[in-house]
C-alpha cells in the first residue's frame, strides 16, 4: 500500500495566478511523489481550504487576548475553531483567477474586461467558546491577516469582527470532559459502594460513558451542563482489547454536572447482578481472544504500476472528468466543495457546490431505564469530525492511497493533529457497460472504477463510515457503513425484554434506529451565485384501463414541481419508484429538455416512535425523508447549530421551512434524511458486520448520451484484440446454424 501524506503549510496568502487558463486547457506540468501526481502549487490556502494548525492557533490567541480579566481568559474552553466559509461569489473569483481550475468563466462578464484584484479577502475562523465558570456559551469571528496587532498576550495575526453570547443553549461535549466525568463517577464513594455490591472493587475495570442528558423535561433545561452516564464493566482477561460493552451495569442512576464536576444525582435503585462473562464477546485476533483464525485467505492486492489516476494540488483533486475540493470541519467531518464534471466542448459543469453530513440521530426503541433516554445527536453533540480516527491505526483501502490530515482545538484551545483523517483512493468497481452482439459473437465492455474519499469516527460503542464515490458514468454516491459495538442492557435469570433481542445469556440489544442528514447544496449547470435550479418530483403511475392502456399493461412516469418549501416536504415512496431531479431552468441537453440531476434513495425508514417523542423536540427534521430549502448563509444544521439539552422544539429545519420560501427557479439545497432499523440478531455480536445504507446523484439528461462510451477497454482486452481473439466469432449451435 503505496501513499502520500500532506504536508503543514504556514499561514496563508494568497497572489493572483500570472495566467489564467481555461479549463480545456491542458494541465500544468506535474511532478510524480510516490506514485501520486501532485500538481504545482499556484497558491496556499484556498478560500474554502479547512483552517491549518497555524491559523487555529491565532484565532484562539486572539479571542484568549481579548477576554477581558485574566479570570475570563482562564475559564475559556474551546469547542470549535472553524473556517467561516467565504460567500460564493469569493469562491467564484478564487478560482478564475487564483487556484485550479483557472475558470474565468466562473464570473460574470463585465464591459471592458474583469477587474482582478490583487488579492483575496483575509479568511475568518469561527470559534465556539464555553466559558467554564460563567456557563455561557459564546461565538467569536475572527479575521485571519497579516497586520500585527498588539492586543493583551503579545502579537496576533488575528483581529476579533465579532462576539456573541448565545442565552440557553450547550454546545457540543468534549472528550477532555467525558475523561474527567468518569474520573469523578469512579471516585465518587456511593458508586464504588454500588460497584462493590456488584462484586467489583478494581475501578480500573469499569468504564463511565457519559451520554448527553438530552431533553426530557425542565429538570434537562441548558442552565446546568449535565451528562447521563452508562456503566460498563469489563471482565479480567489477557485480552489486550477486552470488550467492556459486554457487561453493563444497570439499575445505578448518575447525574453529573458537567460544568463544576460534580456527582449531582446517584442512587442504586435496581441490584442486577452482572453478566457472566460471555465467552464470544471479545473480537482481537486468534487466541487473543480465545479464538483460531481462518488459515485460507490468501493476500489480495492492489497494484498500480503507473500510479493512481488521480492528481491533487493542496485540497484540489482531478480524476476521470471530475474535479472537487477536500474540506473537514469539527461538526461534520468531510466536506465536498465544488463538484464539477468536465464535458468536452460544454467545459467544466459545476454539480454541486457543497456536500456533507450534517447530522445523525440514533433513537431506542426501549422504554425501560435508561434505554428510553438514548437518543444521541452525534454530529451536534459530540462532532463527527473531533472523533474521526487517524488511519494509521488501521485503514480498510487498498492500492495507492492519498491521506489528508485534520487540524483542531482541544478544550483548552491547544491544537491538535488527525494524521490520516481523510482517505481517498481508487477502487475497481466490476462492470461498467458491456454488450455481446450474438449474432457474430463480438462483445465490448468495459470495467468500472471509482474515486472513493472517506473517513470514519468513532462515537462511544458504535463506529461510522462515511464516504463518496465518484463515478466514471457521472454518478456520485453517498454511502455511511455502519459497524461496531451493540449497545446492551442487562436481564436477570429468565427475564426477556421484547424491545430487544437477547444476544446471550443475561445479555440483550434493544431495538434502535440511525439516521443521518446529507446536506447537498446544489449547482447544476450553475456559476457560483446562479439561482437556476428547481426541483421536480417523479412517481410512476400506472395507466387506468381502458382506451389507452387495452392490454393492461401501461404505466408511466409522472413529474410535479416543487414550488415552495412546505410543498418540498416528502417522502419515500418506493411503490411508485419516487425520485426527485435538480434541473436548471437555463440549460438544456439535445432534445431540448432540461439538464438534471436526479436524488435516487436507498433503502430508508421514517422514525418508529410517537409524535409526541421527546427526542422528536429535538429532532423534527426526521419527520420527513426530503426537505428542500433555497440556500441561505447560516443554515446548516438541521436541528439548530446547539442541540444538547435544547428545550426548544422544532428548531432549525422544520422552523425554516415554515417560510414557505418559492422554489421554482432557487439556488437548490436538498436535505435527505435516510436511516436504517436495526433489530439485532446474534450475528451482530461481539462486533457488527458493517451495514451498508445510502443514496445516489445519478445524472438524468444531464449529459447528450452516456459519459461512460469513452472509458477504454481494460489492458487485457486490448492484449485480446491485438492477438486477433475478438475477431473470431463464437462458434455456438445459434451461429452455425446462421
Amino acid at each position: 500500500m503505496a501513499t502520500v501524506e500532506e504536508k503543514t503549510t504556514p499561514i496563508c496568502c494568497q497572489k493572483p495566478a500570472s495566467v489564467a487558463t481555461s479549463s480545456n486547457d491542458p494541465p500544468p506540468k506535474s511532478a510524480s511523489t510516490k506514485g501520486i501526481t501532485v500538481m504545482a502549487r499556484a497558491q496556499t490556502c484556498h478560500p474554502l481550504d479547512p483552517l491549518l494548525a497555524a491559523e487555529i492557533s491565532v484565532a484562539v490567541a486572539t479571542v484568549r487576548a481579548a477576554g477581558a480579566t485574566p479570570e475570563v481568559r482562564d475559564s475559556m474552553r474551546f469547542i470549535e475553531v472553524d473556517l467561516v466559509e467565504p460567500e460564493k461569489q469569493v469562491v467564484a473569483l478564487a478560482d478564475a483567477y487564483f487556484f485550479p481550475p483557472f475558470q474565468p468563466s466562473l464570473l460574470p462578464r463585465t464591459k471592458g474586461g474583469p477587474v482582478i484584484p490583487s488579492k483575496l479577502p483575509p479568511r475568518k475562523a469561527r470559534l465556539v467558546v464555553y466559558n467554564k465558570k460563567s456557563n455561557e456559551t459564546s461565538i467569536w469571528i475572527v479575521e485571519l491577516t497579516e497586520v500585527h496587532a498588539t492586543t493583551r498576550g503579545g502579537h496576533h495575526r488575528g483581529k476579533v469582527i465579532s462576539s456573541t453570547v448565545v442565552p440557553d443553549v450547550q454546545p457540543p461535549m468534549d472528550a477532555v470532559e467525558y475523561a474527567e466525568c468518569e474520573a469523578v463517577v469512579k471516585h465518587f464513594p456511593p458508586f464504588r459502594e454500588a460497584m462493590k455490591k456488584r462484586g467489583i472493587e478494581d475501578m480500573d475495570l469499569v468504564m463511565v460513558d457519559p451520554w448527553c442528558a438530552g431533553y426530557h423535561s425542565e429538570a434537562d433545561s441548558p442552565s446546568r451542563r449535565l451528562a447521563k452516564p452508562l456503566i460498563f464493566c469489563r471482565t479480567e482477561s489477557d485480552c489486550p482489547m477486552e470488550n467492556g460493552y459486554a457487561r453493563p451495569v444497570e439499575g445505578i442512576h448518575v447525574l453529573v454536572d458537567m460544568q463544576n464536576m460534580v456527582v449531582l444525582e446517584f442512587e442504586d435503585r435496581k441490584l442486577v447482578p452482572l453478566p457472566q462473562a460471555d465467552p464470544l464477546r471479545n473480537y482481537t485476533s486468534g487466541e487473543t481472544r480465545g479464538g483460531v483464525d481462518r488459515s485460507d485467505v490468501k493476500p489480495l492486492q492492489i497494484i498500480q504500476p503507473d500510479g493512481p489516476s488521480f492528481r491533487v494540488n493542496g485540497h484540489f483533486v482531478q480524476w476521470q472528468k471530475w474535479n472537487f475540493r477536500i474540506g473537514f470541519t469539527p461538526r461534520e467531518g468531510m466536506v465536498i466543495y465544488s463538484v464539477a464534471y468536465v464535458d468536452g466542448s460544454r467545459g467544466r459543469r459545476p454539480v454541486a457546490h457543497r456536500l456533507s453530513f450534517v447530522e445523525m440521530v440514533v433513537p431506542y426503541g426501549d422504554p425501560n431505564d435508561p434505554h428510553y433516554r438514548k437518543n444521541a445527536f452525534d454530529a451536534g453533540e459530540d462532532g463527527l469530525g473531533k472523533n474521526a480516527h487517524s488511519l494509521k491505526k488501521g485503514c480498510d483501502c487498498l492500492g495507492y492511497i492519498k491521506y489528508f490530515n485534520a487540524h483542531f482545538t482541544n478544550f483548552y484551545g491547544g491544537v491538535e493533529t488527525i494524521e490520516n483523517c481523510v482517505c481517498m483512493h481508487e477502487e475497481d468497481h466490476g462492470m461498467l457497460w458491456k454488450h455481446q452482439d450474438w449474432r457474430t459473437g463480438l462483445a465490448e465492455v468495459r470495467r468500472s472504477r471509482r474515486l472513493t474519499v472517506s473517513f470514519v469516527c468513532t462515537v462511544a460503542n458504535y463506529e461510522y463510515g462515511f464516504y463518496w464515490h465518484f463515478y466514471q458514468d457521472g454518478k456520485i454516491e453517498a454511502e455511511v457503513k455502519l459497524t461496531g459495538i451493540l449497545s446492551l442492557g442487562a436481564l436477570q435469570q429468565g427475564e426477556t425484554r421484547k424491545y430487544g433481542t437477547t444476544i446471550a445469556p443475561g445479555l440483550y440489544a434493544p431495538v434502535h434506529q440511525h439516521f443521518f442528514v446529507a446536506r447537498m447544496d446544489m449547482a447544476v449547470d450553475c456559476k457560483p451565485g446562479e439561482a437556476f435550479n428547481q426541483v421536480v418530483e417523479v412517481n410512476v403511475k400506472v395507466e387506468e384501463p381502458g382506451q389507452n392502456n387495452v392490454h393492461n399493461n401501461a404505466f408511466y412516469a409522472e413529474e410535479k414541481l416543487l414550488k415552495s418549501e412546505l410543498e418540498a416536504m416528502r417522502d419515500c415512496d418506493p411503490l411508485s419508484a419516487r425520485h426527485w431531479i435538480v434541473r436548471n431552468t437555463r440549460s438544456v441537453n439535445r432534445t431540448g429538455n432540461l439538464t438534471g440531476y436526479k436524488l435516487v434513495p436507498g433503502s430508508n425508514c421514517l422514525p418508529l416512535a410517537g409524535s409526541e417523542a421527546k427526542f422528536l423536540r429535538r429532532a423534527a427534521f426526521l419527520k420527513h425523508n426530503l426537505w428542500v430549502t433555497p440556500y441561505a448563509r447560516g443554515e446548516l444544521h438541521p436541528g439548530g447549530e446547539f442541540p444538547n439539552q435544547n428545550p426548544r422544539a422544532g428548531e432549525g429545519l422544520a422552523t425554516w421551512v415554515k417560510q414557505n420560501r418559492p422554489l421554482e427557479e432557487a439556488d437548490i439545497v436538498l436535505w435527505y434524511v435516510f436511516g436504517v432499523t436495526h433489530i439485532p440478531r446474534l450475528e451482530d455480536w461481539p462486533v457488527m458486520p458493517v451495514e451498508h445504507i445510502g443514496f445516489m446523484l445519478m445524472p438524468h439528461g444531464f449529459f447528450n448520451s452516456s459519459p461512460a462510451i469513452d472509458v477504454p477497454p481494460s489492458p487485457s482486452d486490448l492484449d485480446d484484440k491485438e492477438n486477433g481473439m475478438p475477431a473470431k466469432p463464437s462458434q455456438n449451435g445459434l451461429i452455425a446454424k446462421l
